[in-house]
C-alpha cells in the first residue's frame, strides 16, 4: 500500500500554512485529506477518506474502487453523515461554514 504524491507545495487554508501536494494517488484502506487539490483512490478493495477541514477546504476525489467519504465537521450537503462512491465515480467537495457541500459529481456509475 502506498501514497504517491506530486511535487510538494505550500497552501494557506483557513489561515494556516499547509505543506501538501496538488494531487495524490492513494492505495490505503484509510486516508485523511491534507490540502490536496485532487485524490485518485485505487489499488485497494475499498477506502475510507476522512475530510479534514483544518487542512482542506476543497477537494476532488476520483474513485477507482469503492470509497466512503466522511466529513470531520457538519454534514455533506447539510444532510448526510457520509457518502459512498462506487468505482469510476468522481466528486468535488468544498467546506463552507462547517459543512461540506458537493459542487459537482458525475453521478452514479452503472456498468
Amino acid at each position: 500500500m502506498a501514497i504517491l504524491r506530486t511535487i510538494p507545495v505550500k497552501k494557506v487554508i483557513n489561515g494556516i500554512e499547509v505543506k501538501t501536494s496538488e494531487s495524490a494517488i492513494v492505495a490505503e484502506k484509510n486516508y485523511t485529506t491534507n490540502g490536496e487539490y485532487s485524490l485518485i483512490i485505487r489499488g485497494v478493495d475499498s477506502c475510507d477518506i476522512s475530510l479534514d477541514s483544518k487542512t482542506t477546504d476543497r477537494i476532488k476525489i476520483k474513485a477507482m474502487t469503492k470509497v466512503l467519504v466522511i466529513p470531520d465537521v457538519g454534514k455533506i450537503d447539510e444532510e448526510w453523515d457520509e457518502i459512498d462512491l462506487d468505482k469510476g465515480a468522481c466528486i468535488e467537495l468544498v467546506c463552507v461554514n462547517k459543512n461540506w457541500y458537493i459542487l459537482s459529481s458525475d453521478g452514479l456509475k452503472i456498468w
